[in-house]
């Protein structure tokens, strides 16, 4: 199917990615403009994946205030190059997370970061809940893991729904970064202060 320039362009708006990648997910997408924003998110977690084992030794720390000083987050990125580190894309990331962490209040980066006694209490508490039910016996434990996933989607920063678009979690952005920049990017670590609490 021939994709006009125009398409390609206003595809490239949308997404950022490079405008050949546009030109083949259209192509691809037989115009459809949904279905090739969904294919280029795709090819960029992809490219995340083979790119997740690159050391991250440059990033940047930056900092977010919010609720005229009554909540704080430090934060720390990290990614392969300094010139990655400088460009406009990755500053507005790291920005948005810190932003994003501010808001959510995650308290772990993955579900890796999760101490295992806190994910053994969490799921001898969902295991008594679904006894509860009285559900036969052979679906509780599912239950059980069905309820520690959503806890890993409330506690950890990578699962959660992305603040500015709940369509896409934290670690599809940063694969769709990863992706348009050609670089491994690691969330390595955040503290956020609220006032009052500690």
């Amino acid at each position: 199917m021939a994709v006009s320039a125009k398409e390609v362009k206003q595809l490239r708006d949308q997404t950022g990615a490079g405008m050949m990648d546009c030109k083949k997910a259209l192509a691809e997408a037989g115009g459809d403009v949904e279905e090739a924003v969904r294919l280029l998110r795709t090819k960029g977690l992809a490219a995340a994946a083979k790119r997740s084992g690159r050391t991250t030794t440059q990033g940047l720390v930056d900092s977010y205030i919010h609720a005229g000083g009554k909540i704080g987050v430090l934060i720390e990125i990290g990614c392969e190059t300094d010139f990655v580190a400088k460009t406009n894309e990755f500053r507005a990331f790291v920005h948005d997370i810190a932003m994003h962490v501010a808001a959510a209040d995650p308290r772990y980066v993955s579900r890796d970061d999760v101490p295992a006694d806190e994910v053994e209490a969490e799921l001898c508490i969902y295991r008594e809940q679904a006894r509860e039910t009285g559900k036969p016996e052979n679906i509780l434990e599912k239950i059980a893991q069905g309820k520690l996933e959503k806890f890993y989607q409330q506690v950890c920063l990578l699962e959660q729904p992305f603040v500015k678009d709940d369509k896409i979690t934290v670690e599809q952005l940063r694969g769709e970064l990863v992706g348009k920049l050609g670089e491994n990017i690691e969330i390595k670590r955040f503290v956020r202060f609220e006032l009052g609490k500690g």
